[in-house]
């Protein structure tokens, strides 16, 4: 099975790193999925986005990715995010909360209620 190097960072910490078999990530310019040999690109995350790692062991990482960058390189791919979370980080109780709580009149609301739902889709759950 062909593979590549995968580094998950966020601004206040690195969350993942190791060897994959395929990436997915939300972009503003739509949705990318990224295999091993994959050409060259620079992309930027959406505000509020998933990222999908399926390692070489068959595992498959969600995290819950609040703006930044993804690069992919013929080394690999790295993803650089203002912020994420893990999907077994996220505190449900407090992402539907947030969701809950969001001021949809504003851009902010908007911003912070696709924030919490992000958060609730990488959890696995619903809203």
């Amino acid at each position: 099975m062909a593979e590549m190097t995968v580094e998950l960072v966020a601004v206040e910490r690195r969350l993942w790193s190791g060897r994959a078999s395929f990436v997915f990530a939300r972009t503003t310019e739509g949705e990318i999925g990224v295999l091993p040999g994959h050409e060259p690109t620079l992309a930027q995350l959406e505000t509020a986005g998933l990222v999908r790692i399926d390692t070489t062991d068959g595992e498959s990482i969600t995290v819950a990715v609040h703006g930044g960058f993804l690069s992919i390189t013929p080394e690999g791919v790295t993803v650089l995010a203002e912020n994420a979370e893990m999907s077994d980080e996220i505190d449900v109780e407090r992402a539907r909360a947030a969701a809950a709580n969001a001021d949809g009149s504003s851009e902010d609301g908007v911003a912070a209620k696709a924030r919490a739902e992000t958060r609730l889709k990488a959890a696995g759950v619903a809203g």
